[in-house]
């Protein structure tokens, strides 16, 4: 499951919500990105998230089949907010689900990797000396190349 937000998203309650949904997985994995309050630019006042809202929730679904199909998930989801976001905000939520641990953990890893990366956002700091448009480093673009590398998938059998 996927959504774009424009509201403040509370990680904390997408966990509880997500854990009483996913049945008999014995492993739930979850990642909470937030926005930092210092960049080379200085203090940031905020971040501005846009997206094509039927680009990217098309885009950010089909990384989630993707993951479904590599690794043996019972459950995903996926938060991303877009629009004005401040300093400490939650800015992204991920969760998986498996019933052994390291699919979930690739799975999850998987996913921000795709985000970070491939996912259509514009992204601009703001802070008091300026605006910056935020760009994928190159480490981004090696974490997400770790999967087109790999063509196995995680086989749980613990």
């Amino acid at each position: 499951m996927t959504c774009l937000m424009t509201t403040r998203l509370n990680p904390i309650a997408e966990l509880g919500a997500f854990q009483d949904r996913i049945g008999d997985a014995g492993a739930i994995v979850s990642f909470t990105g937030v926005v930092r309050s210092r960049s080379g630019l200085g203090d940031v006042l905020s971040l501005h998230l846009q997206s094509h809202p039927t680009l990217t929730e098309q885009g950010i679904a089909t990384a989630i089949d993707t993951a479904h199909a590599r690794w043996p998930l019972t459950a995903s989801l996926v938060r991303h907010r877009i629009g004005e976001i401040g300093p400490h905000e939650p800015i992204v939520f991920v969760a998986t689900a498996a019933n052994h641990r390291r699919a979930a953990f690739e799975a999850a890893d998987f996913l921000m990797d795709y985000l970070k990366t491939e996912a259509i956002f514009w992204k601009k700091e703001i802070t008091a000396t300026g605006t910056t448009w935020i760009e994928p480093k190159e480490n981004d673009y090696k974490d997400r190349a770790r999967w087109h590398a790999r063509t196995e998938t995680t086989k749980c059998t613990e």
